[in-house]
């Protein structure tokens, strides 16, 4: 049972109807967000751009009701406290980011921010034993200036002077987009979490999101809790042959960096098939000379390698590494490598995990876990407070596209997901310390 100020579970069941308008309405206000953009007929919006700003006003309307005052911080995350029971309590953390990819969906990031505004209005007043901040991260997708989590790094203190002089394709630095959007760069230090001194204590943060795949479809339940955020891998291969003319050079005596290129492939297909967890994908291959006539004496290729365990995945690595020399070894080719990106796994918190695993239960759906293998602003939250996500089904799988898509069903689930975890926390807290109780 929950502490005063709390919501009852038997009270979440009779607010079913209200919730579904809740959840149809958040749809509305994801597809209204995508409205705002720099293309006319497609959905972008960079850091600090203006439809930012028309993002910015379209959320603060929808706190006017609620009497929220929305504020920008230094980083242009949008920040939008909704005060606790008791002044000095501490507050959790509810977000995603707000902008997107070019020619993007309607919820990837935004459902978020929507679904967090969504709870604040189904407390309908009551207060909590915790505040609850609304968060809309400025920038997570790495799109204008090539560096993501520029929004969620500010608030763990690494927005430093090297980031902000880095600049866009049109010569902007991120330091002159903030002065432009009418912020401070100076200020940048306040949007910290958990300052010595500050008047505000964060306890957590909760992210609600797409799941950007095909999982909880295949599994037909509609939420799933991470348990951790994917490490990454990122590598250039180059195999070196020797071009030639392709209709007087017999096979026998071809060294065809493309084929060696091609078998290697299948390795990398083979090998991530073959142990659970592991995605594997060579996304981009450039053969040269590239004429038709000729043998390639030159391939390059990516690899980007994910997996939940750093330990699984760098073996990968090392696995595919002495793959690429066997094959240019047995072919008489050479074979290069460079490391590009090395990111590890991001575990969630285990206590908020479990709490979500069960809210998610109370749904009446079947708590599945599961990791992200895309990055999000929770893996950087991590590095501060204790994070956790809630994934949404994808239908079809579908992001980063116009055709993403949500249904009606799984969101209102989402917004019950929330109360009941709102619920459960809640209850975790001391009424005379106001600290949340963990095992």
């Amino acid at each position: 049972m929950a502490m005063a100020g709390g919501i009852m579970t038997g009270e979440i069941e009779t607010m079913t109807s209200e919730i579904r308008k809740r959840a149809e309405e958040v749809i509305t206000r994801c597809r209204k967000l995508a409205t705002f953009s720099e293309d006319h007929e497609s959905t972008r919006r960079t850091f600090l751009s203006p439809p930012m700003r028309d993002c910015h006003r379209e959320i603060a309307r929808w706190m006017e009701p609620l009497g929220i005052p929305v504020r920008a911080d230094a980083a242009g995350n949008l920040r939008a406290s909704y005060a606790a029971a008791q002044p000095g309590a501490p507050s959790l953390l509810v977000g995603s980011h707000l902008d997107t990819v070019p020619n993007a969906g309607a919820y990837d990031g935004v459902l978020g921010v929507a679904l967090a505004v969504s709870l604040l209005e189904s407390l309908r007043g009551r207060r909590l034993p915790f505040g609850i901040e609304v968060v809309g991260f400025s920038e997570e997708e790495g799109v204008r200036f090539g560096v993501p989590f520029i929004g969620s790094r500010a608030l763990v203190g690494r927005l430093d002077e090297e980031l902000l002089n880095v600049q866009d394709g049109r010569g902007i630095s991120v330091r002159k987009a903030i002065e432009e959007f009418g912020l401070n760069p100076a200020e940048i230090p306040q949007a910290r979490l958990n300052q010595a001194g500050e008047n505000t204590e964060y306890f957590g943060y909760i992210e609600f999101h797409i799941e950007q795949g095909p999982v909880l479809e295949e599994l037909g339940q509609p939420l799933a809790v991470v348990e951790s955020i994917a490490g990454q891998s990122r590598l250039e291969f180059t195999f070196l042959g020797r071009s030639n003319h392709a209709g007087t050079t017999p096979m026998h005596l071809r060294y065809d960096a493309l084929a060696a290129a091609a078998e290697w492939i299948t390795a990398v297909e083979g090998l991530a098939r073959s142990k659970t967890g592991l995605v594997a994908t060579v996304g981009k291959i450039e053969a040269k000379p590239g004429a038709t006539n000729v043998i390639a004496g030159e391939t390059r290729l990516t690899l980007d390698v994910r997996h939940g365990s750093d330990e699984i995945r760098i073996q990968a690595v090392k696995d595919l590494v002495e793959q690429a020399q066997e094959i240019a070894g047995r072919r008489g080719l050479t074979a290069r490598w460079n490391t590009l990106l090395e990111q590890r796994a991001v575990a969630m918190d285990p206590f908020l995990v479990a709490e979500i695993e069960r809210a998610i239960g109370k749904t009446g759906s079947t708590p599945h876990r599961m990791v992200s293998g895309a990055g999000h602003d929770a893996m950087i939250l991590a590095e501060k407070i204790p994070a956790a996500m809630i994934f949404l089904r994808t239908p079809g799988g579908i992001s980063h596209d116009p055709a993403e898509s949500l249904a009606v069903e799984d969101v209102k689930k989402a917004i019950e997901c929330g109360l009941h975890l709102l619920d459960q926390l809640a209850a975790s807290f001391t009424a005379s310390s106001s600290k949340l109780l963990r095992p």
